[in-house]
C-alpha cells in the first residue's frame, strides 16, 4: 500500500540519518572487485575539499549521484556521457562492488566513487559551485509515517546540493512513492534558489536521458507510479 494512504506525515526535519547500514552479502564477483579495483577507482577523503581535477585528471563537469545502489544509472550515464566526470556516493559495499565490476569491464575512466554519508561528504568535502548536477533516484521512502523523519529530501538538505551547484547546475529526483514525490516537491520549491524546470508545481516528464534501472522496472511491475523533479540552480 502507497504511503499516501497512512496519514500525513510530520514535518520534513531531517534529524537522523536517512540510511541503515547493512552488511548485505557480497557476491565473490563483488568482492573481488572491492579487493582489486578501489584502489583505481574509489576515493579515501581526507581533509578539505576534492580537488576535481586531479581527482579525475581533466576538467570535464563533474556530476555526482546520491546513493547509486547497484550503480546501473551511474554505469549507464557515463557510458553514454564521456564528456562528463561522475562521482558516485553510496554506502552499500555489495553495490559499491557491483559499480567497480562494471566500470572495469567496460574501461571507464570518467568516475570515482566515495563510500560514505553523501551529507557529510557535501557539507565538507565539495566547494560550494562547483557540481554541474546533483541526481538522486528512488531514495529509500520510508513509507511509514513515523519514519518520514529519515528521509533525504529535507530543507537543509537541499539547502545544501542548492549550495554545491554552479549557476545553471541543476538537481534531479525520482521516486516511485507519491508521498515522498509530493514531499520532494514541495521542499525544493521553496528552496530559494532554485527553480522548477517545470513550472511551479509540476513534475517534470520522465526524461529519456535517465536510465531505466531494474529496481524501478520492478516497481512499474507492482503498479508503482514514476514521478521525475528537475530543479535548476538560479544565480
Amino acid at each position: 500500500m502507497s504511503d499516501q494512504h497512512q496519514g500525513v506525515a510530520p514535518p520534513y526535519l531531517r534529524t537522523v540519518r536517512s540510511f541503515v547500514r547493512r552488511a548485505g552479502r557480497m557476491t565473490p564477483g563483488q568482492q573481488s572487485a572491492m579487493e582489486t579495483l578501489w584502489p583505481r577507482y574509489g576515493v579515501e577523503v581526507g581533509p578539505g575539499v576534492l580537488d576535481f581535477v586531479t581527482l579525475f585528471g581533466s576538467a570535464a563537469p563533474v556530476v555526482v549521484e546520491i546513493g547509486f545502489g547497484m550503480g546501473q544509472s551511474l554505469l549507464t550515464l557515463a557510458r553514454q556521457n564521456p564528456q562528463n566526470n561522475y562521482l558516485g556516493i553510496e554506502v552499500h559495499r555489495p553495490g559499491v562492488g557491483a559499480l567497480l565490476a562494471g566500470l572495469a569491464e567496460h574501461q571507464l575512466t570518467n568516475v570515482r566513487v566515495i563510500m560514505a554519508d553523501a551529507k557529510e561528504i557535501l557539507e565538507a568535502h565539495i566547494a560550494s559551485g562547483t557540481l554541474a548536477a546533483l541526481l538522486l533516484f528512488f531514495p529509500d521512502p520510508w513509507p511509514k509515517v513515523r519514519h518520514q523523519k529519515r528521509r533525504l529530501v529535507q530543507p537543509d538538505f537541499v539547502n545544501l546540493l542548492a549550495s554545491k551547484l554552479s549557476d545553471g547546475g541543476y538537481f534531479h529526483m525520482a521516486t516511485d512513492w507519491e508521498n515522498y514525490a509530493q514531499q520532494m516537491l514541495e521542499v525544493a520549491s521553496n528552496c530559494q534558489s532554485l527553480d522548477n524546470a517545470a513550472g511551479v508545481g509540476q513534475f517534470t516528464p520522465r526524461p529519456d536521458s535517465r536510465p531505466v534501472t531494474k529496481f524501478e522496472r520492478r516497481g512499474q511491475k507492482l503498479g508503482h507510479g514514476v514521478w521525475d523533479l528537475l530543479f535548476v540552480k538560479q544565480p
